[in-house]
């Protein structure tokens, strides 16, 4: 706490020294602070109360966000590398508080240069931008519009992923979106990265487990009028017992989107193939039919 000299400041309303004859400074009045290092490369300060609150998750914010304005960010390395992003560990943590300490999934869209957004016209259709001429400029694959087009499918997947979370849907938490970087709940077991489904060799109760809870989230969807568009065994991670779905910033509206049918169906063909093999008999046209009846 800095003290200073009443003979000094003698017109000082806040201390009011000069009149009173105090020889301290009001407990009422602290001054405070706490002092941090500086930062190391990969760090940076929180970007928590840099973005808009509309940037944030949806609440209740879960215990383990971190929200302290001391907090640190840290690049702990990569998890997973893809045509159109890149996912990074990074730990949040409040070098002075203990408590506030997490490491999340940090997705990035890439730079323009080292991206290919190839199958985004199909994922896109019924999709429509607030100007016309950015819409325009993603259609001729400018550079603006490549720069663009990396901000709206950020966008969508942080669209989809409040989305799904709301509905009670099994997906990471989205703590929050700043430009093209997602950072999100990590899905561990143990410490490690949860695996993808499709490096797991499930016994026969847990594959049925397994079974009835994709399907169940399969219907939640085809309620709402929504198709993953992309799910495979490649991402939807294994956490021990249950089943959390990835990746989805090509979500389709199922009646705006005109191929939205065929994704359903395809996404129902990748479920079943591979449900078959590991010893679960499903059929595709009898679980994309379940999900049609239940969409109308």
């Amino acid at each position: 706490m800095t003290t200073r000299d009443p003979e000094q400041f003698p017109h000082d309303p806040d201390l009011n020294l000069a009149t009173s004859g105090a020889t301290e400074i009001d407990g009422d009045l602290p001054f405070d602070w706490t002092v941090y290092d500086d930062l190391d490369d990969g760090q940076r300060w929180t970007t928590w109360h840099d973005v808009e609150p509309l940037c944030r998750g949806p609440q209740p914010l879960p215990e383990w966000v971190v929200t302290s304005r001391g907090a640190i960010d840290t690049d702990l390395g990569i998890l997973k590398t893809g045509k159109e992003a890149d996912v990074f560990l990074l730990e949040r943590a409040d070098p002075h508080d203990p408590s506030q300490q997490v490491v999340m999934a940090a997705k990035r869209y890439r730079s323009p240069e080292h991206r290919s957004f190839h199958r985004s016209a199909a994922y896109t259709e019924g999709r429509s931008m607030k100007r016309s001429r950015d819409e325009r400029a993603v259609q001729r694959k400018s550079t603006f519009g490549r720069l663009l087009a990396a901000g709206e499918w950020a966008g969508s997947e942080w669209d989809a992923l409040k989305r799904w979370w709301g509905l009670g849907l099994p997906v990471p938490y989205p703590v929050q979106i700043d430009g093209t970087e997602i950072l999100m709940e990590w899905i561990c077991v143990d410490g490690e990265t949860a695996p993808r489904l499709a490096q797991t060799r499930p016994d026969a109760a847990r594959l049925a487990d397994y079974f009835e809870q994709l399907r169940a989230a399969l219907v939640t969807l085809a309620q709402a009028g929504l198709v993953h568009g992309d799910l495979s065994p490649y991402n939807i991670l294994a956490a021990g017992d249950r089943l959390v779905i990835i990746d989805l910033p090509q979500v389709v509206d199922l009646a705006g989107n005109l191929a939205g049918m065929d994704f359903l169906m395809r996404d129902c063909t990748n479920i079943a193939t591979w449900f078959t093999r590991r010893g679960l008999e499903v059929d595709e046209h009898a679980l994309f039919g379940d999900l049609v009846a239940h969409a109308l």
